[in-house]
């Protein structure tokens, strides 16, 4: 079974984080969300418009040969966390250094930028883009994936983002049982 690590930060975006975490787990993914030390001495994660998240596990107990992808949901409160923490940084960093797949949408990729992870063709939210300054920008896809870094817009592009991951991390079969069992005619 396919694993995902989805770290959350005081900030993050709730539509994304729950989104990828419901998506990915009813395609066959075991998703672990985790949240950062130092920042928190609870698990509950509090995202940018006051809906608190239980996180499972604190994030330096995460061991990268444990999991297939770590994904970053945005809100650029979160992003900011995420891009500032080192637990994340390096996680990120081992992740592309061990060529296994790494996520983010909205204001994530910035976090990924950070890192020195994001691939050369990326999307993100649009002022996440003039933060990120690079080349290879798109906003005529909702995903991109490119050397298995994927990448998404923000809150309405989340279910295509998810199931991009189902359809990567598991296959054909699960993204599409996923995609009618969830009407999702949009992707």
């Amino acid at each position: 079974m396919a694993k995902v690590l989805v770290p959350l930060a005081e900030g993050f975006e709730e539509i994304e984080a729950v989104a990828l975490i419901d998506i990915m787990r009813r395609g066959g993914i075991e998703v672990v969300s985790a949240y950062l030390n130092g920042e928190l001495d609870t698990a509950l994660v509090t995202g940018a418009n006051g809906i608190t998240l239980q996180a499972d596990v604190p994030i330096k107990y995460a061991l990268v040969d444990e999991y297939d992808m770590i994904v970053l949901p945005g809100g650029w409160g979160g992003t900011e966390h995420l891009a500032q923490n080192e637990l994340v940084q390096n996680l990120l960093k081992e992740f592309k250094a061990k060529d296994k797949y790494i996520g983010a949408m909205c204001a994530g990729p910035y976090a990924l930028h950070v890192a020195g992870v994001l691939s050369h063709t990326y999307t993100c939210y649009p002022s996440a883009e003039e933060k990120i300054k690079l080349d290879g920008y798109t906003s005529s896809q909702k995903v991109v994936i490119d050397n298995k870094v994927i990448t998404s817009r923000g809150p309405a592009t989340a279910i295509c983002f998810a199931l991009s991951i189902v359809k990567e991390l598991v296959g054909d079969e699960s993204y599409e049982a996923v995609k009618a069992g969830t009407l999702t005619d949009f992707c």
